[in-house]
């Protein structure tokens, strides 16, 4: 008899059990919220989760067949998103072609969720492989494991110019003429891709020109004509002006050569430019001279390829970048490049995460978009402030944010668990107990693989 009772409960805990599973539905208890829209952290509130949907949030929430964690005040705030990135071509210390498999872009793919990243945008440097398979489809739709990608396709640069073949930017078009653009962005239409991206630079006058203004004007007319956004690589503050009078609706790096001024100010805010700072990149180019705080940080050293650490830390390296000619100019840069993100962010512009992670060994997948948070801060924006850049401001940009970027009743449950408030220390991000998915466990954070 109590054989059979016994029996009993353990098929009544299995029922229970495959009930809640059935129904997935996960409650949240207890929990210190950082919806993403920029409001003051909600302390001791739960989350109930129904399939892959918030499906309400509230103190006191009770469902009787959920599943339920009490999570004693720890923090929750939505997946960050990064609106500028690059995938597939980096591997170990090289960024090639033949780097470019499925194989390694869905293994990065799982580092940037592990780094608790949902959403990624490749700024111009995929191949036909990703679409031709089916890959990108699979993958922007959630139906793939790993950070759900997005794409500007092929981008567009300057003949003999940026962006450098070096990079594995074999695909991106350069077209000589204005006329050439034709064509070429049909070709870049036919992959819906969510912007296109351009170069405009000479890399410090690495390259003799840029691309020339009837050229570019001429991708921007295109590409809206197609209903398609275009992003743009600068430095320069007088390109700056000269391409958001031209129509760029978004500025994907820092301007670095001067202070921006209320003239530049005053058009982005009137036509809704967008600006991605990718501090990150510019803090990476130099600072390696030296040994910086994080260097030995396991949370760093797993974002690494195999080799970068060695190469880093070596001391010829170290010497080479602090008595390379450039080394002061790279410094002003970032300094610049901090100066100019407060002054824009202050002037209600709309700011979005994106750290140009994985063009190059140096910028680490995972932590350059944790960085980017600190920096951020360091520039002068509250660490609420930098969340919202990284959550529902680049959820804008991607045109995702009915979905993402936020923590909101109805939307997909896409959340980093922290064990520590990064509202308090920006640094804390990098606390990660586990990164949700659609409402489902899919990681606890990248050391939790050591």
């Amino acid at each position: 008899m109590i054989k059979g009772l016994v029996t009993a409960v353990c098929a009544g805990i299995l029922l229970t059990a495959c009930h809640n599973k059935d129904n997935n539905k996960v409650l949240l208890k207890h929990v210190t919220l950082i919806d993403g829209n920029g409001g003051m952290p909600v302390p001791m509130t739960d989350i109930l989760i129904q399939g892959d949907t918030i499906a309400a949030i509230g103190a006191g929430l009770e469902e009787g067949d959920a599943t339920v964690l009490d999570l004693g005040g720890k923090t929750i705030m939505p997946a960050l998103i990064s609106a500028h990135v690059h995938v597939g071509t980096l591997k170990d210390t090289t960024t090639k072609p033949e780097n470019y498999t499925r194989t390694n872009i869905l293994a990065q793919l799982h580092k940037y969720e592990d780094y608790g990243i949902g959403n990624i945008l490749v700024m111009g440097t995929d191949r036909p492989m990703l679409f031709e398979s089916g890959l990108r489809d699979s993958s922007e739709k959630g139906l793939m494991p790993g950070a759900r990608l997005h794409t500007a396709g092929y981008g567009f640069g300057a003949v003999d110019g940026a962006p450098p073949l070096s990079f594995a930017m074999d695909k991106v078009f350069r077209p000589a003429t204005p006329e050439q653009v034709v064509p070429e962005m049909d070709s870049v239409a036919k992959l819906s891709p969510t912007v296109v991206k351009m170069w405009v630079d000479d890399f410090n006058g690495k390259y003799a020109q840029k691309l020339s203004p009837d050229i570019y004007r001429k991708i921007i007319e295109e590409a809206h004509k197609r209903k398609l956004r275009v992003a743009s690589h600068l430095y320069y503050l007088s390109d700056a002006k000269q391409l958001v009078a031209d129509g760029l609706d978004i500025i994907g790096h820092s301007i670095r050569d001067k202070v921006v001024d209320d003239t530049l100010l005053a058009a982005m805010k009137e036509k809704g430019v967008v600006y991605i700072p990718t501090l990150s990149l510019d803090e990476f180019a130099y600072i390696y001279a030296r040994k910086p705080e994080w260097i030995n940080d396991p949370f760093f050293k797993k974002s690494l390829e195999p080799g970068v650490y060695e190469m880093i830390t070596s001391q010829a390296y170290q010497d080479k970048l602090k008595n390379a000619p450039d080394y002061p100019v790279k410094v002003a840069a970032f300094e610049m490049a901090l100066r100019n993100l407060e002054k824009i962010s202050s002037a209600g512009i709309l700011v979005a995460l994106g750290t140009d992670s994985g063009a190059m060994p140096l910028r680490a997948q995972g932590f350059s978009e944790h960085l980017e948070l600190e920096l951020m801060v360091q520039a002068g924006l509250t660490p609420l402030q930098a969340i919202t850049v990284a959550t529902r401001n680049a959820a804008k940009v991607l045109k995702i944010d009915q979905q993402y970027g936020t923590l909101e009743k109805g939307k997909v449950a896409d959340f980093i668990i922290l064990g520590s408030n990064p509202e308090v220390n920006i640094k804390n991000t990098r606390t990660i107990e586990a990164v949700y998915k659609a409402g489902k466990e899919v990681s606890k954070g990248p050391l939790a693989k050591n």
